[in-house]
């Protein structure tokens, strides 16, 4: 039962990270193509915009990158040691999944305190484009229960020796 659950979250979550980033680098990739051809073709004419959805996208994906990183388990972790002491790899590798998990909590609580401090005020909207900021703190919590989910998925399947701690099978 937990097998199944942890493999539906895994796909739920996969298809949200390659969908969402594929969307979000294409809007970035088409805002600033159609500004730089405009500036060029043109000699009046900019989306005074587009600096504004990059950086959004930009921001969007390293969050959502940490995310597919876990996966990936290519996040930051103690890798010098368990190659010179393989008695301590299962201890790092757990040390460093306790460490996600914290920060994943951490970043659920600050970023729904931010989400809801900029929901709050009625001013704080972008520069340009005029959208509530809140919307974009609003990824905060849900990358960081994701990035918890994420980890406990990748707990689950080091415990039961699916696979290997290292990402080989």
């Amino acid at each position: 039962m937990l097998k199944k659950i942890f493999k539906t979250i895994d796909r739920s979550f996969l298809f949200i990270e390659d969908w969402s980033l594929f969307i979000a680098v294409c809007v970035a990739l088409f805002t600033a193509m159609a500004n730089v051809i405009l500036r060029k073709a043109t000699s009046d004419v900019s989306l005074y915009w587009s600096d504004e959805v990059v950086r959004k996208v930009i921001y969007f994906s390293t969050y959502i990158g940490c995310v597919a990183a876990i996966r990936s388990r290519s996040l930051i972790r103690i890798d010098a040691l368990p190659q010179i002491f393989p008695v301590l790899k299962r201890p790092l590798t757990l040390f460093s999944h306790i460490a996600v998990l914290f920060f994943a909590v951490i970043m659920i609580y600050l970023g729904w305190q931010m989400t809801m401090m900029m929901f709050e005020d009625e001013y704080a909207k972008t520069t340009t484009l005029q959208i509530p900021e809140w919307y974009f703190y609003a990824i905060l919590p849900i990358m960081g229960g994701m990035m918890f989910l994420r980890t406990l998925v990748v707990m689950v399947e080091d415990w039961c020796n699916k696979q290997d701690v290292t990402g080989e099978e």
